[in-house]
């Protein structure tokens, strides 16, 4: 599909222009399938950590499949806040919103064991941290002074090592089979081996739509080799409903000051990544720089986006990255070629039956796919930290914060004199690295070498 059959330079270039729907349609389509493995995964994650979803006779199956539509569904809805926009709220450029990893080192413990219980305290600190990260949209340009590439880097670098464990426990068979000779077989690793390798080969080694999805068409590998192998089951697809409208409250209110506070945090470092995401739109798509309004719209919208997803049990929202480089590619810059792409997810998330049938997905599949997406995060970390001078007052900065935020996240035994709250919040290793960082870049003098 060539640039010439969208339009001209200055139309392509335009947040306004819809190309000939003919084109528009697949490009939004192609947003759609660049960001979808990752949308739905946290979801899984979160139900996995809590303890229910998985297996067809589990009672609690389709809270699963209810939380997968959710992710689907307020995606396309929040995706609608940006490029549509209401007043303030929204950048109007195409910018692909969905369910965020970020949070998850602050949501597994928040729901860990507890089964659906644990999804009240999870949902309302959703909600105050959706507002929190709203209200942020008034002072964001005024903080980004705090977060410079070494804390950045190192905050970004702490949520791929927190959540690596995740991804081999998942390919390895899940949490259910830990301690049962099936964990870690290799009936469990073949299917996950096969979404690895096929992900990065379809990324290295062809273009286009192909590399982008990769992640996605590696999943549907691994898929394939596992239903040969008997590990699908599609005994709840049949069950699930056609039409199923979301239900506001439905693990009802609960507060819990630890979660509520996780995602406050969370809630900043979420809006940092937004503003880079929109300033690589502009950068990429229109060659140059976002401008204030649409940064604040943005996270606006990112806020927005969040607290009502989480009044009808869906997670934390942020502008997806993979679908910046995506508009970078095709050099569209059409917002209403992503409003398309969000109109069939909340069509997906309107249909159950959709969301049972990618439930059957089995756990060490998604295993495969997420070591491949939880060491990008630690990549791009890395990354961001490749800019900092490495000068000793920094390497100080990064050594201290590391080495508590990670070791608190290794040994969390040496939290157990304190408070539930306190342990949930600090054992993340999130939290307490991204603090210290953040603090120590405040107080110890520049000119420190």
């Amino acid at each position: 599909m060539s640039n010439a059959s969208l339009g001209t330079p200055d139309q392509l270039r335009d947040p306004n222009y819809t190309p000939p729907m003919a084109q528009a349609v697949p490009l939004g389509i192609q947003h759609v399938l660049a960001m979808f493995a990752s949308n739905v995964t946290p979801a899984i994650i979160v139900a996995g950590a809590a303890g229910f979803g998985f297996g067809s006779n589990s009672p609690e199956f389709p809270n699963l499949i209810y939380m997968i539509q959710m992710s689907m569904l307020f995606a396309g809805i929040a995706t609608l806040f940006q490029t549509l926009g209401m007043g303030p709220v929204g950048a109007r450029l195409p910018i692909v919103q969905g369910t965020s990893f970020a949070f998850l080192p602050v949501m597994i413990p928040a729901v860990a064991g507890q089964g659906t219980a644990g999804l009240s305290g999870l949902m309302t600190g959703i909600v105050i941290g959706g507002i929190f990260h709203f209200l942020l949209g008034t002072v964001i340009g005024r903080i980004r002074f705090a977060l410079p590439p070494l804390v950045t880097g190192l905050i970004v670098l702490m949520i791929g090592l927190a959540l690596l464990k995740v991804g081999i426990q998942y390919a390895a068979g899940g949490v259910p089979l830990i301690g049962k000779p099936e964990f870690g077989s290799l009936a469990m690793w073949i299917p996950a081996l096969v979404v690895i390798a096929v992900s990065l080969l379809l990324s290295f080694f062809t273009k286009g739509l192909w590399s982008v999805a990769s992640v996605l068409l590696g999943l549907i590998a691994g898929y394939i080799v596992a239903y040969l192998m008997g590990q699908v089951n599609f005994a709840n697809v049949g069950r699930a409903a056609m039409f199923a409208p979301p239900v506001p409250f439905k693990w009802g209110i609960e507060f819990n000051v630890a979660t509520i506070v996780g995602m406050c945090f969370m809630a900043v470092i979420s809006a940092i990544e937004t503003v880079g995401d929109v300033s690589g739109i502009t950068k990429g798509g229109a060659g140059r720089e976002a401008t204030d309004k649409e940064i604040a719209g943005a996270t606006f919208a990112d806020g927005l986006g969040t607290a009502i997803a989480g009044v009808f049990g869906g997670l934390p929202n942020t502008s997806f990255s993979q679908n910046v480089g995506l508009i970078s590619m095709t050099g569209v810059m059409s917002r209403n070629v992503v409003t398309i792409g969000a109109v069939f997810l909340i069509l997906c998330g309107l249909i159950p039956k959709f969301g049972a049938i990618v439930s059957t997905v089995p756990i060490n599949v998604l295993g495969g796919g997420v070591i491949v997406m939880f060491g990008m995060v630690a990549a791009a970390g890395i990354n961001m930290l490749s800019d900092v001078v490495w000068s000793r007052r920094n390497m100080v900065i990064f050594a201290i914060s590391l080495s508590v935020g990670f070791g608190l996240q290794l040994v969390p035994e040496a939290l157990q004199h304190t408070s539930k709250p306190i342990q949930i919040l600090l054992t993340s290793g999130l939290l307490p690295a991204a603090t210290l960082s953040i603090i120590l870049n405040l107080v110890l003098p520049q000119d420190l070498d």
